[in-house]
């Protein structure tokens, strides 16, 4: 029983296995069936849409090669109208290179004929020149100086006329500015005007005096002598002494000592020598504190003691009777007046206006003028370029050309210049005008010369059939250089040459 029941169920799986088999292969066919349904839709859409895309693409590109057709016959079209316009310039390129070498050849024969004009003129010319020249008399080359002659008389008058010109609107237009700007300063500056001497004598309470100065066997005035380096000058001038020294410095200290000594009364060698010592200290206080003294009033801060030391010196030196130190003070003053009017360096202007005359310390030491002596000084000691320059310019002798020099040399002059201010003996005055009016005189059509206003001014009086007007201008011209160069004066000489003419006639 048992066997039947597993032949059944084996049975009965094999048709379950087969009936599962034969529903799948229904199943499966189905799907294919399905498929191939679903295959075929779609390739019959792709077959659709491939025509259509076909089509497309066929009436784009026939559109494209109609377009590109059309621009092609435009193109050929573009390139003949160019090719016919190149035609054309070419053409007229060729005929313009004609026509250029036309006028070469042209240009080529009227050079050619130009050479040969020339040629023929140059022969006429060499053939007038010497029926000229035996006509004249004279050659070409005197002809030739001749002619220059008469026209560097023309240019001379000429330019001495246009100088006359320039110099009277110089003259009306700068004079009435420098006249301004130095009335102003001269105005802010108001000083003393005080004429000194240098003190050459003391004064002796008796004649007695003199015999205990001089000691016995003049051992007292040897002592005194050796000690300050001066020569005591003792003659038959009542109740006095003269000191005689170039250097003011030891002239100072030997009055000193004297008044000292006569005031003591113990006249000796050893007394002397310590009295002179003591005032040789107290001389050398008085410079350092003078010249401190002038640097703080004249604003000049820092010196070198050098320079301080000879500027204090400048107290017991002279110039035409004006103390050079308060002439330089007041020159400092006005140079950083003027450098004030005309926007320039005012400390530098008063710097040099203080240091301008410091030569003047030691002048009698050394060869030279004082203005290059103190020029010298001032770039050992100061190293200021503008400064040594300014005061090596202020008397012209180095051809005054600096702003500095100018300032300086304007302020030394209306210091120097004021009436008053300075003055010298009879003698020297007679000399030096004298000297002016020589050096005026020798010049050639000159009749007379007259040196007026203390020789701050010469007067030329010229013959009038021998200097015209112009002739007269350059001889002023002449005088003032020839003055410059040969005089040694201070401040400025101004020379006036006349020309007068003087037609008599008698009313019978």
């Amino acid at each position: 029983m048992e066997q039947y029941i597993y032949v059944i169920s084996g049975l009965a799986l094999v048709l379950g296995g087969l009936l599962g088999y034969f529903a799948r292969q229904i199943i499966a066919n189905q799907q294919i069936r399905s498929t191939r349904n679903e295959a075929q839709r779609l390739l019959d859409e792709a077959t659709t849409k491939y025509d259509e895309l076909l089509f497309a693409a066929r009436e784009d590109a026939a559109k494209v090669s109609s377009a590109a057709e059309l621009e092609s016959k435009e193109r050929r079209a573009e390139i003949q109208r160019v090719e016919r316009r190149l035609n054309q310039k070419e053409e007229s390129f060729e005929r313009k290179l004609e026509s250029l070498e036309h006028r070469n050849q042209e240009l080529d024969k009227r050079e050619k004929d130009i050479e040969r004009t020339k040629a023929e003129l140059h022969s006429i010319k060499e053939k007038q020149l010497q029926r000229l020249e035996a006509v004249s008399s004279i050659s070409t080359e005197e002809a030739r100086k001749l002619l220059f002659e008469e026209i560097k008389g023309e240019v001379e008058e000429e330019a001495a006329r246009c100088v006359r010109t320039w110099e009277a609107q110089i003259e009306e237009v700068a004079g009435e500015k420098a006249q301004g700007i130095l009335a102003t300063a001269i105005q802010r500056c108001t000083t003393d005007v005080v004429s000194e001497t240098t003190i050459s004598t003391v004064s002796l309470p008796s004649d007695e005096m003199k015999g205990r100065l001089i000691g016995r066997e003049g051992r007292n005035i040897r002592a005194l002598e050796q000690a300050t380096g001066v020569d005591l000058i003792i003659d038959d001038t009542p109740e006095s002494v003269t000191i005689s020294s170039f250097d003011p410095v030891r002239r100072e200290v030997a009055r000193i000592s004297l008044e000292k000594l006569i005031l003591d009364g113990r006249i000796h060698p050893a007394r002397i020598e310590e009295v002179v010592d003591k005032s040789k200290n107290e001389v050398e206080v008085t410079i350092r504190s003078e010249g401190e003294r002038a640097a703080a009033e004249a604003g000049v801060p820092g010196l070198h003691p050098e320079l301080i030391k000879l500027l204090g010196q400048l107290k017991f030196r002279t110039s035409y009777g004006q103390n050079v130190l308060l002439h330089s003070l007041e020159v400092s003053h006005l140079a950083g007046m003027l450098a004030g009017e005309i926007d320039a360096n005012i400390s530098v202007a008063k710097k040099a206006g203080l240091l301008h005359d410091i030569g003047k310390a030691i002048d009698f030491q050394m060869e030279g003028s004082h203005a290059l002596i103190g020029a010298d000084l001032v770039k050992q000691w100061d190293k200021n370029a503008k400064i040594a320059q300014a005061v090596g310019e202020h008397h012209g002798e180095t051809g005054t050309t600096s702003v500095m020099g100018f300032i300086v040399s304007a302020a030394d002059a209306i210091s120097g210049s004021r009436p008053g201010a300075r003055r010298e003996s009879l003698e020297q005055y007679l000399k030096r005008v004298k000297v002016l009016e020589d050096v005026a005189a020798s010049f050639p059509g000159v009749e007379k010369t007259f040196a007026i206003q203390a020789g701050r001014e010469v007067r030329v009086l010229v013959k009038p059939d021998k200097v015209d007007d112009l002739t007269a201008v350059r001889l002023a011209r002449d005088i003032s250089k020839k003055i410059e160069e040969s005089l040694s004066y201070p401040g400025q000489i101004k020379v006036v040459v006349i020309r007068e003419t003087t037609a008599i006639d008698y009313a019978k």
